[in-house]
């Protein structure tokens, strides 16, 4: 059995509060035991057990933290939309197709070009520090496509997600009943093989409310659990639905009403924000204040996808996060690692405590506050993944 030792850290961020009596579980001069592929001591690095330890590693007074949990994105598609990132950013028109145009990009992609575009997107993020990663379909929208898209996803991660409910497909466009029909019946039985959660984009220009539950209460009924993108655009209906169907996530949710805070704040559903989003479409940035003030469990993601938000990069998300979403540099750290395993409902994940994966990033700073502090410079020395170095 290999025995690792991280010692000498300065500051070791857990998420296990019985540490500190915080969300972080801060400990200073702190010292980390990996049996295997869990986190099995931790402690003060001069009380490190260090009897038959195969390695030590010396973190030379350096922050770690656990690994950031990405539990949104979109990483299997084809071609990017430069241009319309262009067109918006000048206020230009543009008219190219949006999800639309990513859509047939996808469907015409072979799949060894898919699944080396959807792996250089995890190695980047990776780079980032990110060590678990939610992965979505949802470019390919036919029973084929989506089941491919899948396939490539389960070739990346544990936790995927079946999106067939993205946009109604231009072939659709005048009859979106009957691609609900298709996704709720064979799109979703070719799915079901790589598939871990189901997921409906509820909001303007997408799918109502009515349809979004007989999509999710479909998928459900066939073994995969529910998540959703909300409120995105306009405010919905969209939480309180996910509220009512016990999803594991909202996401997006930048336009909240009380109720809808209100019900988040009485359920296990996560508020998942994606900032990122905000960012590259010049959209208004929401509160988080209203929603940790009313004791909502909060997460961020990437959104990594090739139209808003094409970005791997969670140092970034928190950036933006403290910045202009008026999170705390601790609640941003929070939401980035324990809030998007919660919204993964994973418990093995996002955190350092004994029993942990041993998935850690070790900074070259001091504090994990220089993550917002210092945005856009490459903080992360060192990344480990079920405790073994993956950079």
């Amino acid at each position: 059995m290999s025995r690792v030792l991280v010692e000498n850290i300065g500051l070791l961020v857990t998420n296990d509060s019985t540490f500190d009596g915080t969300p972080l579980g801060i400990i200073h001069d702190a010292g980390l035991l990996i049996e295997n592929d869990l986190v099995t001591w931790v402690g003060s690095s001069s009380n490190a057990p260090r009897h038959d330890v195969s390695n030590s590693i010396d973190a030379l007074g350096r922050c770690v933290i656990p690994g950031f949990v990405d539990s949104h994105s979109h990483l299997v598609f084809a071609g990017d939309r430069s241009a319309e990132f262009r067109a918006r950013m000048q206020g230009e028109n543009y008219s190219a197709g949006g999800i639309n145009y990513t859509v047939e990009l996808t469907r015409r992609a072979t799949t060894g070009d898919l699944l080396q575009s959807a792996r250089r997107l995890v190695a980047e993020a990776v780079t980032s520090g990110t060590t678990t990663i939610e992965c979505k379909s949802g470019y390919g929208l036919t029973v084929d496509d989506e089941s491919r898209s899948l396939a490539i996803a389960k070739q990346l991660t544990s936790e995927t997600t079946f999106l067939g409910a993205h946009v109604v497909p231009a072939e659709f466009k005048s009859d979106p009943e009957g691609y609900v029909d298709l996704v709720c019946g064979p799109m979703l039985d070719a799915a079901l093989p790589n598939a871990k959660w189901i997921d409906v984009f509820c909001d303007k220009g997408a799918f109502t409310s009515e349809q979004a539950r007989r999509i999710l209460k479909a998928g459900m009924a066939k073994g995969l659990l529910p998540r959703l993108h909300a409120n995105q655009l306009e405010p919905g209906e969209g939480v309180l639905l996910g509220v009512e169907l016990d999803a594991a996530s909202v996401d997006h949710v930048s336009h909240l009403s009380d109720a809808d805070i209100a019900a988040l704040a009485g359920s296990k559903t996560v508020a998942t924000l994606l900032p990122s989003a905000e960012f590259s479409t010049r959209s208004a940035y929401p509160d988080a204040r209203r929603l940790f003030e009313a004791g909502v469990t909060v997460a961020l993601a990437s959104d990594c996808n090739p139209g808003s938000s094409y970005t791997t990069n969670i140092p970034f998300v928190i950036a933006l996060a403290v910045r202009d979403l008026h999170f705390s540099p601790e609640q941003a750290l929070w939401s980035a690692t324990a809030g998007g395993a919660q919204a993964l409902r994973r418990t093995d994940v996002g955190h350092l405590g004994i029993g942990a994966c041993a998935d850690f990033s070790i900074l070259s700073s001091p504090s994990y506050i220089h993550l917002a502090y210092r945005p856009g410079v490459q903080l992360i020395d060192e990344v480990w993944r079920h405790g073994l170095r993956i950079k």
